[in-house]
């Protein structure tokens, strides 16, 4: 494998690492909004 090869190969990883991270933190604060919705909404407060 060349150099050239081993730079793509890392820059695809790199790239790869970052949107899964970014996809992991999304769904992290889509959890807790989700949450908070809930706390504050006043279906919870009528339900409850």
């Amino acid at each position: 494998m060349t150099e050239h090869w081993w730079h793509v190969v890392i820059s695809w990883a790199l790239t790869a690492l970052g949107f899964g991270t970014m996809a992991a933190l999304a769904a992290r604060r889509h959890t807790a909004a989700k949450r908070r919705l809930a706390r504050l909404g006043p279906r919870e407060r009528r339900q409850g």
